[in-house]
């Protein structure tokens, strides 16, 4: 028998893999159990935090409302939005430059995260399962919080000049994508900037690619598109075994929105 050499690498397909197993789930083929694009295609499993990123880096996400049984799914189209191609709109721009608001990253996730559960909510996922935006409830937030802990989510804070939050969002990076989970605001406009200030640190941090899940009139007005889920699926297995810049709570200074437009708005702490 051959000995291990210790200096190797694993490769990319060994990561994938290895996230695609860290779950106690075998989660099927989006495609070959759904073939007609319908979208749903697990039941059941649970929200533990490998279940979790086992499902994420398959394509799946959950969906479901409070006291029902966990669905996992996979859509076809996919809306997606590339950090690189986002252009903000002129009027945000001309806002941003006359506001005295900060974003921060990973300083407020279970703020964040409820402030999203509240009907006043927008952004990533608007098109609910039956009864108003009861998908983020309790067993989601409870789940979401210990991925945050874990490393794997993330949210994206927007602070006024009086230091309340008025603006966020929420989501996972695995390699060099983000899962956008969802956004909310309570001033006019913040949570596009939140949406700037991700696309820029994706930018920054070479993440190529955001997934928004379901397309939404929102989220095309900010510059997504759509894209079939076979080239989603295709696309996947490289950007989540890729090389990537950790985004921890200390790692970001607060950044003024002002800044937004700068080369590298965004300053990494080492």
């Amino acid at each position: 028998m051959g000995h291990a050499d210790n200096n190797a690498h694993p490769t990319s397909e060994h990561v994938t893999n290895a996230l695609k197993n860290l779950g106690c789930y075998d989660f099927p083929n989006p495609i070959a159990v759904d073939p007609d694009g319908i979208g749903i295609i697990a039941v059941g499993a649970d929200l533990a935090p490998e279940t979790l990123i086992s499902a994420y880096a398959r394509g799946l996400f959950p969906w479901f409302n409070e006291d029902e049984p966990i669905a996992w799914w996979c859509p076809d189209p996919r809306c997606v939005i590339v950090p690189t191609a986002y252009q903000p709109s002129k009027s945000l721009r001309k806002q941003a430059k006359r506001e005295r608001w900060q974003l921060t990253v990973n300083q407020a996730f279970d703020e964040v995260i409820q402030a999203c559960s509240l009907p006043r909510c927008d952004g990533f996922n608007d098109q609910q399962p039956e009864g108003e935006h009861t998908w983020i409830h309790a067993e989601m937030i409870e789940a979401y919080n210990q991925l945050h802990d874990y490393g794997f989510a993330h949210s994206i804070e927007v602070w006024d000049a009086d230091r309340q939050l008025i603006g966020g969002l929420y989501g996972l990076k695995i390699g060099n994508i983000y899962f956008g989970e969802s956004m909310f605001h309570t001033a006019s406009n913040a949570s596009k900037i939140a949406f700037w200030g991700l696309m820029r640190l994706c930018e920054q941090s070479e993440v190529a690619l955001v997934d928004c899940q379901l397309s939404n009139d929102h989220l095309l007005s900010l510059g997504a598109k759509t894209m079939t889920r076979k080239d989603f699926l295709t696309q996947l297995d490289d950007l989540i075994a890729s090389p990537s810049v950790k985004w921890q709570r200390s790692s970001h200074k607060p950044l003024a929105v002002t800044q937004l437009d700068t080369a590298t708005p965004w300053q990494l702490q080492d």
